[in-house]
């Protein structure tokens, strides 16, 4: 299970931003221009969870049983507990 939260930090001059599981505390530098990083905004899901997938479209779907979105790499809903159905086959 998934201890740490992930963050979205940005470096002030280049607006470049990076995902990372940080720790409260520890100042984080930009490796190119060496400045500190800001904190931007947590990643949910917030940890403890099963998954390591962030909230976003592409990895969300509803659950079949409480139409609630949970994210797409877990078998189980967070919300209702159920077992969710299997994901349509991908076409590639």
């Amino acid at each position: 299970m998934k201890q740490r939260q992930l963050y979205r930090l940005r470096t002030p001059s280049t607006g470049r931003e990076i995902f990372i599981e940080a720790d409260p505390g520890i100042i984080y530098r930009d490796r190119e221009t060496g400045e500190p990083l800001e904190v931007v905004a947590k990643v949910l899901p917030v940890p403890p969870t099963e998954s390591s997938l962030p909230w976003a479209l592409e990895n969300l779907r509803f659950c079949n049983w409480c139409d609630q979105m949970a994210q797409v790499d877990l078998n189980d809903c967070p919300w209702c507990g159920r077992r969710m159905a299997a994901l349509p086959a991908s076409s590639a």
